[in-house]
């Protein structure tokens, strides 16, 4: 019999992959290559601009040569040197005499390079250097779905040149190419070139340098200016930590600074949710990145609690998932459609069960870490919005735990963190029917009641007064406490479920009220809530370390006891260090130290298999059969939240060094 021919591309259209790809970013701009420095070699390539990709090929040539890259160095988030040979340019011995560098920096709106050739050869040479570049302007969803590539002409694209310079355009989104003394030219499918010639003078160097600037009339974000941390010295590692940390930290704190946005006309800034795909607002994602980035700044918190306020719901819209007091999911230029799974999310989209919570609980930790009084009392308005959406419309079924549902069919099916269509599912692999209420929410929805109740106290004493009537006043002080006692009891009655796998909380609540009872990492949301007991926790903290959850480089989101396990499942097996950062936040806040300890020794190993560059998630394999993790190849990276897992690590080796000075 004859063999069936092997596949060399996939059957249909994928998302494109990102682990092997160089990425230099300052948001809300982003550059995408090949090690080579190139771009077009792989579907991710391009160089975007918001939503949009503005560039999708770009090489760079030399007509005496062939270029061979030997190094690719990222000098921080915005900045990456490739290293090669021009060997057809040089002399016949054994050592190369003749260089190429491509220094890239890449800007909120801006990508810069300059290209230096170095000899040493004791004559003269002359080299020419060929820039190519094909303007692309494609959305950023149809990337994401690979639907690019087919080689269509884009009809509104429009090129012009001019002596050293060259501009393209196609509705709202433009660049315009600057290279200096080269000859630069257009062609009738709109591709550009810009061709140097250079003298390399006998052991010296020539430069030649190019630019793109970047514009998009249709953005919703905008670059923030300065630094983060403003003070570095917040960060420092104390003595006797894990040499890791240091290391993790330096790259997490320059990522965090290039994923900073704004939104136009206002200087409130929030960290961006990961590149590619979440170059913008989510509101779950910036306020989690920035209440573990709390150790060391809460100026940042302060202002992603404000740029969140602005946008809270006022309205009951269907369309949008919007109720009033309710935080929004994402913030996007235009729809968002996901083809394969039905999904189309209108461009402010509000269907997340967990912000308005979370909005809550941040308001309180950073009022506690130092938010100015003032700023606290200006957002009581907001607060007041998110608490009566807590209690009026985050129970869609009046069964009084917080749950969510799509209402429209073309929304998210999964409201929570694991938002993916396929992660709250039964022990056995069975989907789970909503309404779903989902564990993590009760921790959030119980802490942030308490919480609020305390900023109310202290912000508005008249709230507690025996003026205010706890009984037509839902947001009386005494009310909300007393709501939140009665979740808990609730909670410990309707959630804990027994399993060859042991007791603990369920996953969620499904339709019938009946415990999802699979074993999965949302039980480490609950940590430190106040939702459990310390025995609890601690049995909890345990579990999460134990063999089927722990995979050695961080907490797997679902057990490998449950049918639905697989290492590369987005949500059914995977580590997500954002998610293992939250089970450390909850277990130092809830005194489990030790433990604590031991789940930040895996995520320090994960980051130094990643090259202190966390993705999004990678494999949920375990660290006993491979030294390094195994990469998920479509996550994204940076990413907010991972990135600000190593500030969690630094206040637990900080809790284990108590010796440490007062920054």
């Amino acid at each position: 019999m004859t063999p069936s021919p092997k596949r060399t591309t996939p059957p249909q259209p994928v998302q494109p992959l990102l682990s092997d790809s160089v990425i230099a970013l300052r948001a809300p701009t982003q550059v995408w290559s090949g090690r080579d420095g190139d771009l077009g070699g792989a579907p991710i390539d391009g160089v975007y601009h918001g939503d949009v990709r503005h560039v999708r090929e770009l090489t760079l040539e030399c007509a005496e040569s062939a270029v061979e890259y030997i190094s690719v160095a990222p000098e921080g988030a915005s900045h990456v040197v490739f290293g090669g040979l021009l060997r057809g340019a040089d002399d016949v011995e054994p050592d190369p005499k003749v260089r190429l560098i491509r220094d890239r920096r890449v800007a909120d709106g801006s990508l810069a390079e300059t290209c230096t050739v170095r000899s040493h050869l004791p004559e003269a040479i002359r080299v020419t250097l060929r820039l190519r570049l094909r303007p692309d302007f494609v959305p950023l969803q149809v990337v994401r779905a690979g639907l690019t590539d087919s080689g269509r002409l884009d009809p509104g694209l429009t090129v012009s040149v001019t002596p050293g310079s060259a501009t393209a355009r196609s509705g709202s989104s433009s660049f315009t190419l600057t290279a200096a003394g080269a000859t630069v030219t257009a062609s009738a499918y709109g591709e550009i070139e810009a061709i140097w010639p250079l003298d390399v003078p006998a052991r010296g160097e020539t430069t030649a340098a190019w630019s793109l600037a970047l514009h998009d009339d249709a953005l919703v974000v905008r670059g923030a200016r300065g630094t983060w941390p403003a003070d570095v010295d917040t960060a420092r590692v104390p003595d006797g930590a894990d040499p890791r940390l240091a290391r993790w930290l330096d790259t997490a704190l320059d990522d965090l600074d290039a994923l900073r946005l704004t939104l136009p006309g206002h200087q409130d800034e929030f960290f961006a949710a990961g590149a590619p795909w979440f170059f913008t607002l989510f509101g779950r994602d910036a306020l989690w990145a920035a209440r573990l980035a709390l150790p060391l700044d809460s100026r940042i918190a302060a202002s992603t609690l404000r740029v969140l306020a602005r946008l809270q719901g006022t309205a009951d819209d269907v369309a949008t998932a919007q109720e009033p007091g309710k935080i929004l999911h994402e913030l996007r230029a235009t729809p968002l459609e996901i083809p394969r799974e039905g999904v189309v999310l209108p461009p402010l989209y509000y269907g997340s069960v967990d912000s308005t919570p979370l909005w809550v609980c941040l308001l309180a930790e950073a009022w506690r870490a130092g938010m100015p009084d003032d700023e606290v009392a200006a957002l009581l308005p907001a607060l007041r919005g998110a608490l009566t959406w807590l209690l009026v419309h985050g129970d869609s079924d009046g069964d009084g735990f917080l749950d969510y549902v799509d209402r429209t069919g073309r929304g998210l099916a999964n409201q929570g963190w694991k938002d993916s269509g396929d992660s709250i599912q039964w022990r056995d692999g069975t989907l789970a029917e909503g309404p779903i209420a989902l564990c993590e929410v009760q921790g959030y929805a119980y802490e942030a009641a308490l919480a609020g109740a305390d900023l109310l106290d202290a912000f508005d004493p008249a709230s507690g007064t025996a003026a205010s009537d706890t009984k037509s006043d839902p947001l009386h002080p005494a009310a909300l406490r007393a709501w939140a006692a009665d979740l808990r009891a609730r909670f410990a009655e309707a959630y804990w479920v027994e399993t060859p796998e042991g007791r603990y909380p369920a996953v969620a609540l499904d339709r019938h009220k009946r415990p999802v009872d699979t074993l999965t990492s949302n039980i480490g949301h609950l940590l430190g809530t106040g939702i459990l007991d310390a025995t609890e926790e601690q049995h909890v903290a345990e579990l999460l370390l134990g063999p089927t959850m722990s995979s050695g480089f961080g907490i797997r989101t679902m057990s490998t006891g449950a049918a639905g396990y697989w290492p590369l499942s987005y949500h059914g097996g995977s580590v997500w260090t954002h998610d293992t950062a939250i089970a450390v936040h909850g277990m130092h806040r809830a005194g489990l130290t030790e433990q604590a300890g031991r789940t930040v020794e895996g995520l320090l190993a994960a980051a130094e298999g990643f090259a202190y560059r966390v993705p999004e998630l990678h494999s949920g394999d375990p660290a006993t059969g491979a030294g390094v993790p195994a990469p998920y190849p479509a996550a994204c990276r940076p990413q907010a939240w991972s990135a600000a897992a190593a500030i969690t690590c630094l206040a637990a080796a900080r809790s284990e060094h108590p010796a440490f000075p007062e920054s």
